[in-house]
């Protein structure tokens, strides 16, 4: 099903894992794809070029998502490209595992200014292009599970993505005059470069896993019908919603 026929969809923080796999997703189901990515050209260009070699039509646009500017030169690339914004994937975030205590003011701040203050500038962005265009539009933030529990050496990434959240919250609110929804989705321990580090230790793959009642962690991949769905018509009622995509994890207390 092209659910996405005819749409325009940006998404941030594309050359690889998530991102990547919700561009490619995207595409398949019919939309015109704009990626942004930081540093990775050579994952950019591969995920652009796997897109049209299955016939879809995309562009990457590197950038910082730190920087306000970079927002705007991102929105405005995909209008020139394919000449409007429908929906804005805001995905791209860093989580530099660290303890409390002794935690870099610099590593603090890096892990705040990408993931809050960058979805901020993408999702005010997008918007602004949307409200102009007229026609609303669905803007929806990876945020995590981690926004809903705690993690001991993750005590500046778990604020960044309850704010991303909420966020979602507040510009439902905002934006639902102009017909824009904006809904959170809620991964869970999903196989990225983020954790990759993290689950090399294979004792701490194993407990991981057992905490996940489908009994396997995330691939990419499982992001993507949720994103979807989220982007297509058929959730036009939906808006400040959270959604987890977490094979059960966040309710397997005991």
């Amino acid at each position: 099903m092209r659910l996405l026929e005819g749409k325009t969809l940006l998404v941030t923080g594309a050359s690889a894992g998530i991102g990547r796999a919700a561009a490619i997703g995207a595409a398949a189901a019919g939309a015109s794809v704009a990626i942004n990515y930081s540093r990775d050209d050579a994952g950019a260009e591969a995920c652009v070029a796997e897109i049209e070699r299955a016939g879809g039509k995309a562009i990457a646009v590197k950038g910082d998502v730190s920087l306000p500017e970079t927002a705007g030169e991102f929105v405005a690339r995909a209008v020139e490209a394919f000449g409007k914004v429908d929906v804005m994937v805001n995905n791209a975030g860093i989580c530099p595992f660290h303890a409390f205590l002794d935690m870099p003011v610099e590593t603090l701040e890096r892990t705040m200014r990408v993931n809050l203050h960058g979805a901020y500038f993408m999702v005010q962005a997008a918007a602004r292009q949307m409200v102009a265009q007229g026609h609303g539009g669905s803007i929806i933030a990876v945020s995590s599970i981690s926004a809903l529990v705690g993690g001991e050496y993750q005590t500046h990434y778990t604020p960044t993505k309850a704010g991303v959240h909420s966020l979602m919250q507040s510009t439902a609110i905002a934006l639902g005059k102009h017909g824009i929804r904006c809904n959170s989705l809620l991964p869970g321990t999903i196989l990225t470069d983020i954790n990759k580090d993290d689950l090399a230790d294979p004792e701490k793959r194993e407990y991981m896993e057992g905490r996940v009642p489908l009994g396997r962690l995330g691939q990419p991949e499982d992001m993507v019908g949720p994103i979807v769905f989220l982007a297509s018509d058929m959730a036009a009622y939906v808006t400040g919603a959270a959604l987890l995509v977490d094979g059960g994890m966040f309710v397997n207390l005991q």
